[in-house]
């Protein structure tokens, strides 16, 4: 046997040996965590967009932040729902409007022209898919209140506070701090004291805002943000204590980090595999490409860390260690 026939030989095994491994490895590998962001625009990832859906191996389905891109409970992107988590009051996550269909409007400028007020996209979804709703802070008792209003019962609410978890049908979910405001809007408050409220220009006391950190069967762990600033419990809880492999963090600047903020927590603090932008509050893509001199741009550009786009219904998918492995959206 020559030399060249040698060479060729060591060469197919080593990539028959490589086949087999990456076969194993597949077969091996535990099953994914599906995220599909549900936006106000297809393929998009748009001014306003918040809301994902999160799918367990097992098919347990949770919404996070329906806000007002999701269109309501009878959205046929929701499919079923487990439990709804709520981070804070605030009308673009709780939901004081949304689209009348899909895709009304634009990218910069969606058209929420339906009204959910008093009773908001969240409860609405919440009843109509008989889930659980997460809530923190002085929250419950007023959900309990709207659900039991809307046609639900108050035992579907459930309060989340720091340092508590709750676990839904096998996922676990803790809450987390955030560093923000929570004001509830005159608009979600029927009656004398919602009028006195809008009057006087004021909100109403629902306790602190906060995010969530879950625990998939699989063993991915993810972190939510919901709307913050830089906090130190980032490094202390979700990283040290959670270890959380993924994360969705806020970079709208201004009402919360900006890109260049949200970048040194995920690079620093919370040290993920891998990143999903959120709460960019502009038109990041077009054709479902990024668009340069955007503050999403600006992020990608800044953090160390695969970063996947929240493309409004292109589903990915996650293994393990938070590492993309279909669907997979964004740079590096």
């Amino acid at each position: 046997m020559n030399r060249l026939t040698v060479a060729r030989a060591i060469s197919l095994i080593a990539i028959t040996i490589t086949s087999a491994v990456t076969a194993m490895a597949n077969e091996d590998s535990p099953a994914t965590v599906k995220i599909t962001p549900l936006g106000s625009q297809d393929g998009e990832f748009c001014r306003y967009d918040r809301a994902l859906i999160l799918e367990d191996p097992n098919g347990t389905r949770l919404l996070y932040d329906a806000g007002r891109t999701v269109r309501g409970g009878d959205d046929p992107r929701l499919g079923e729902i487990d439990a709804v988590l709520l981070s804070h009051v605030h009308g673009d996550h709780l939901g004081d409007v949304y689209q009348p269909t899909a895709n009304a409007g634009s990218c910069a400028s969606p058209d929420f022209s339906v009204s959910a007020t008093p009773e908001s996209n969240t409860v609405r979804i919440a009843v109509a898919k008989q889930a659980t709703l997460l809530v923190g802070g002085e929250m419950p008792g007023f959900f309990e209140n709207k659900v039991a209003a809307a046609g639900g019962s108050e035992e579907q609410v459930q309060l989340l506070r720091f340092g508590g978890e709750a676990e839904v049908a096998g996922v676990k979910i803790a809450s987390v701090p955030a560093v923000h405001s929570n004001g509830l809007g005159p608009a979600f408050i029927e009656g004398q004291v919602g009028e006195m409220l809008a009057a006087s220009g004021l909100t109403a006391y629902v306790g602190p805002p906060g995010g969530y950190v879950v625990s998939f069967s699989n063993g991915l762990v993810v972190y939510l943000s919901g709307d913050t600033g830089v906090t130190a419990e980032q490094d202390l809880v979700v990283r040290q204590l959670y270890g959380a492999e993924l994360a969705v963090i806020n970079i709208g600047d201004t009402f919360t980090t900006g890109p260049s903020e949200a970048a040194y927590v995920i690079d620093e603090m919370v040290q993920p595999n891998a990143v999903i932008p959120s709460h960019a509050n502009e038109e990041a893509t077009r054709d479902g490409e990024l668009l340069p001199d955007t503050r999403t741009a600006t992020f990608a550009e800044a953090v160390s860390v695969p970063v996947h786009l929240p493309l409004s219904g292109r589903t990915l998918a996650f293994d393990d260690q938070g590492r993309c492995v279909g669907g997979c959206q964004g740079r590096r």
